[in-house]
């Protein structure tokens, strides 16, 4: 899932690899969010978008794909993810040398994605994945493309970091932490698509 200019080198998309806007944050601001004081729970999922680790990643990337000006189905969104789940952009600083990570739960993504959402077509889709389970708990590399136009060359890529539980009846997104490619730091072969 980051929303900043789009360079190489200066883009940070979420994935969930938000996109562009995520970076365009004050820097002398915290880098991580309160904890909440309760977390109101989440509205009902359908059951298709949790019944396996596929149908929840594929939830989340349909929930913040679309055209410029459509709305998200954002309450979709809130019903994939834990009660204090959160979503981590990281990146290079746009100030300075280092990187920073900015927690932040799922309604904060919503308020800095949707003005971004509603000026640009944004479309992230999974290009490889690579997926470890022990017992309840999940977690996926997932290797993402972000678009602004279905058939566009990406202006994006990334990688989705999920964490994932499985409750007995459904999964659930705990956290989502992303970065995107730069020249510096280019996504390694084995997180890449299988040459055909």
């Amino acid at each position: 899932m980051r929303v900043c200019k789009w360079t190489a080198t200066a883009l940070l998309a979420l994935g969930l690899a938000l996109g562009p806007q995520l970076c365009a944050q004050d820097q002398s601001k915290s880098q991580t969010s309160p904890a909440p004081q309760a977390t109101p729970a989440p509205p009902a999922a359908k059951p298709a978008d949790v019944a396996s680790p596929d149908a929840i990643l594929a939830a989340v990337y349909e929930v913040i794909s679309g055209p410029a000006g459509q709305a998200r189905d954002w309450d979709r969104l809130r019903s994939l993810c834990l009660p204090g789940a959160r979503l981590v952009p990281t990146g290079p600083k746009k100030e300075g040398s280092g990187y920073f990570a900015r927690t932040m739960t799922p309604d904060e993504y919503v308020a800095r994605a949707t003005p971004f959402f509603e000026k640009e077509g944004f479309y992230e889709k999974e290009a490889a994945r690579r997926m470890e389970r022990y017992g309840n708990i999940v977690q996926v590399f997932s290797t993402y493309e972000s678009r602004h136009d279905p058939k566009e060359a990406p202006f994006a890529r990334g990688i989705n970091s999920f964490q994932l539980f499985f409750d007995g009846t459904r999964w659930w997104v705990v956290t989502v932490f992303w970065q995107a490619e730069t020249a510096e730091n280019p996504i390694p072969k084995e997180f890449l698509p299988a040459a055909h």
